[in-house]
């Protein structure tokens, strides 16, 4: 009798810990919250990413192994470690470059691309990862200008640039047309700066900086900073690709990766110039 009453108490015991949830094998808080907060997983899909590989130090052909390098490779091949996907780099234009983003001919563009309300009609852009600022690159000997202001109020001087970027559009809000000669690649602007037959150059400062470099003697950088700009990488309209890729840089911006990154490529420690990539 006793044997029975034991059974089933036993018996009880079990269908009471069911119903109670006992027997569940559910997740602690701790794993729960984990989870929520993980980065999305791409399944190992490959990604099509547009560049330049024109464009130091986000995007070039290293002189000295004839591979592609620059902080967009090693940024997007981190975001992909997190999000388990394959980048496939493209070489692309820079005239078109949006708009072919925008038609669906990538999954994404990285060419140093600023964030602009006008761009952002037909693409969508991941949050900033950088602070860029414009400035004018002139000649070593140059002392007609020493300043935007002063440039500006020199009816005799031409500026450059390079066509479809936001320095093209300062360039344009600062001077009538007649007064601009735009170019396809900032190397072709910067020759003809060194050769005289423009007298600037608006440029971003992270690539002027390259360029000052590679002729130290020949070039160097004049007056305030036109603007400040942030540059993001672009999607076609309603990518699911944004969000993943926001979320990949939040963590490498939290880890510190981003850091290391700026500082491997937007400090004198890189000393790549277009003069090298000729």
């Amino acid at each position: 009798m006793l044997k029975k009453v034991t059974l089933l108490l036993i018996l009880l015991l079990s269908l009471a810990l069911v119903a109670c949830g006992g027997g569940a094998t559910e997740p602690p808080a701790e794993a729960e919250s984990s989870e929520a907060g993980a980065l999305p997983d791409l399944g190992g899909r490959e990604i099509t990413i547009a560049v330049e590989n024109a464009y130091l130090p986000f995007n070039y052909i290293d002189p000295a192994t004839g591979e592609p390098a620059g902080w967009d490779y090693d940024a997007i091949n981190a975001i992909c470690a997190l999000l388990n996907c394959k980048p496939k780099f493209v070489e692309a234009a820079w005239e078109g470059m949006i708009q072919a983003v925008a038609d669906g001919q990538y999954d994404m563009a990285a060419d140093g691309i600023t964030i602009t309300d006008e761009r952002a009609e037909i693409v969508d852009f991941s949050n900033g990862y950088i602070n860029i600022e414009q400035r004018l690159l002139a000649r070593i000997d140059e002392d007609r200008f020493d300043s935007v202001q002063s440039f500006v109020d020199n009816s005799e001087l031409i500026l450059g640039t390079q066509t479809g970027t936001t320095n093209f559009e300062t360039a344009s809000k600062i001077l009538p047309a007649e007064r601009i000669q735009a170019f396809e690649q900032f190397p072709f602007a910067v020759q003809a700066l060194i050769a005289g037959d423009i007298d600037a150059v608006i440029i971003d400062e992270t690539a002027g900086l390259g360029y000052q470099g590679a002729n130290a003697d020949a070039l160097k950088l004049v007056g305030e900073s036109l603007s400040s700009d942030a540059l993001g990488f672009i999607f076609p309209k309603g990518s699911e690709l944004t969000g993943a890729v926001n979320a990949a840089l939040a963590e490498l911006e939290a880890n510190g990766t981003l850091a290391t990154l700026a500082d491997k490529f937007f400090t004198d420690k890189f000393t790549i110039t277009y003069e090298d990539l000729e």
